[in-house]
C-alpha cells in the first residue's frame, strides 16, 4: 500500500525535476498532481504491452498515481497495472492506485453475447439479482462491490488498493428513483467501511461522469451533500471515528467546466462540485483531462494564450491541474511517448487561483 514514507521518498526523488505544486497532499502522504489513466484501448495483447511500457515510463519518471477500474478493456487494464508495477523500478509503497467497481466486467474479450455471458456469470451464479441491475451492466449491492473488490485485488496482484471508487453511481438512475440511489450508496459506503477496517482499501470514493456537473432538476443529478452525509452514516453505523470517503472522480477540461462553473452542491445549491468537496476536504481527481484526445490537438485561443506548457496537449492538463481544489489531473497513457510528453506538463507552473478565474471572465 501506499505510505506517507514511501510517497515522500518517491516525491524527495523527483520532486525537483517539476514545477511548484507538482506534488500535492493525499492520504497518506503525496501523490503527484498528473496520474495514468488506463480506459482507452481494445482488449488485445498488443495494447497491453504498449500500456504496460508506458506505465513503467510514467512511474520510473516522477508519476506516483494510476487510476482502473475492474472492468476497464475486460480487466486486461488492471492485470497490465498489476504486471507494471511489479517490473517497474519503484517500491509499492511509493505509487497510489486506485480502481473502481459497478460496471460488470468481462473477461479478457468482449463476449459474441454479452446479455448470456451476464446471465451465466452473474446471475445464474447468485451474484446479482436481477433487480440490481440498471442498463444491464451496472450494479451497486454490497455483496456484489465485495467480489469486484476481492477481483480487483487478484488482477492487481496487490493486497491493498489506495482508494476504491464507486463507479458512476448515476447509472442506477436510469432503473430506480434518486432516493433509492442514495440508499444504495450508503448501503456499498458501509461495506467499504468495513473492507478498509479490515485493511483492504486505504480509502473509497465516488467516480462520476454527469453526477456532480449537471444542474440538480437533471435526471442524472446526485448531491455532493448527501453523498457525504451517507458516508458520515456508513460511518457510524461500523463504529469508525471518521468516514473513509476521501475523493470524488469527475470530467473536467476546458470544454467540460461545469465542475467549477455550475452552482449545484451545499447549501441552496449555491457552490460548484469543485467548491463544495473543497470545503469537505474531499479531493478531486479529473478524468477526460484531454477530452479524450481532442485537446491534445487544440485549445481555445483565449485560454491557451494563458496557459504553460510546449504542447496543447501539455497546456490542456495544467489546465485541468491549475483547478481550485482539484489533487491531480488523470490522462490515458499508452505510448512511451505521449508519457515524454504528459509527464513533461508537471515541469511548468499551474495557474495562480487568480489567474484560473481570469480564464472564465
Amino acid at each position: 500500500m501506499a505510505t506517507r514514507e514511501g510517497t515522500w521518498r518517491y516525491r524527495n526523488r523527483f520532486g525537483e525535476s517539476f514545477g511548484r505544486t507538482y506534488f500535492r497532499r493525499f492520504p497518506p502522504g503525496v501523490v503527484s498532481s498528473l496520474g495514468l489513466g488506463t480506459y482507452l484501448g481494445d482488449a488485445t495483447d498488443a495494447v497491453d504491452a504498449r500500456y504496460h511500457d508506458a506505465l513503467v515510463a510514467a512511474f520510473e519518471s516522477g508519476v506516483n498515481l494510476v487510476d482502473t477500474a475492474v472492468n476497464y478493456r475486460c480487466q486486461r487494464a488492471e492485470r497490465v497495472v498489476g504486471r507494471a508495477l511489479a517490473d517497474a523500478d519503484v517500491d509499492r509503497d511509493e505509487v497510489v492506485v486506485t480502481t473502481k467497481g459497478g460496471f460488470v466486467p468481462f473477461d479478457g474479450t468482449p463476449p459474441e453475447d454479452p446479455s448470456a455471458y451476464v446471465r451465466r456469470e452473474f446471475l445464474q451464479t447468485g451474484l446479482l439479482a436481477a433487480g440490481e441491475l440498471a442498463r444491464g451492466s451496472h450494479a451497486l449491492s454490497p455483496a456484489y462491490l465485495d467480489a469486484m473488490l476481492d477481483r480487483s485485488l487478484s488482477n492487481l496482484d496487490l493486497d491493498r488498493v489506495d482508494c476504491y471508487y464507486v463507479h458512476n453511481p448515476e447509472t442506477q438512475l436510469h432503473a430506480r428513483s434518486r432516493a433509492a440511489v442514495y440508499d444504495l450508496l450508503e448501503a456499498a459506503f458501509e461495506r467499504l467501511e468495513r473492507r478498509r477496517a479490515d485493511g483492504d482499501v486505504g480509502a473509497y470514493g465516488v467516480a462520476t461522469w454527469s453526477a456532480f456537473r449537471v444542474p440538480p432538476d437533471h435526471d442524472q443529478y446526485l448531491s455532493l451533500a448527501e453523498v457525504v452525509a451517507r458516508a458520515a452514516a456508513a460511518a457510524d453505523a461500523v463504529g469508525a471515528d471518521e468516514s473513509g470517503l476521501a475523493a470524488i472522480q469527475l470530467p473536467f477540461n476546458v470544454a467540460m467546466a461545469d465542475a467549477f462553473t455550475r452552482a449545484a452542491h451545499g447549501p441552496d445549491h449555491g457552490q460548484s462540485a469543485l467548491e463544495y468537496a473543497h470545503e469537505q476536504g474531499l479531493h478531486v481527481f479529473t478524468s477526460a483531462s484531454l477530452g479524450q484526445g481532442d485537446l491534445a490537438r487544440s485549445l481555445p485561443r483565449a485560454v491557451d494564450a494563458e496557459l504553460a506548457g510546449d504542447t496543447p496537449a501539455q497546456r490542456a492538463l495544467n489546465f485541468a491541474r491549475s483547478a481550485p481544489g482539484v489533487t491531480a489531473s488523470l490522462v490515458g497513457t499508452s505510448t512511451q511517448q505521449h508519457v515524454a510528453e504528459n509527464v513533461a506538463a508537471g515541469t511548468f507552473d499551474p495557474l495562480g487561483a487568480r489567474a484560473f478565474d481570469a480564464v472564465f471572465e
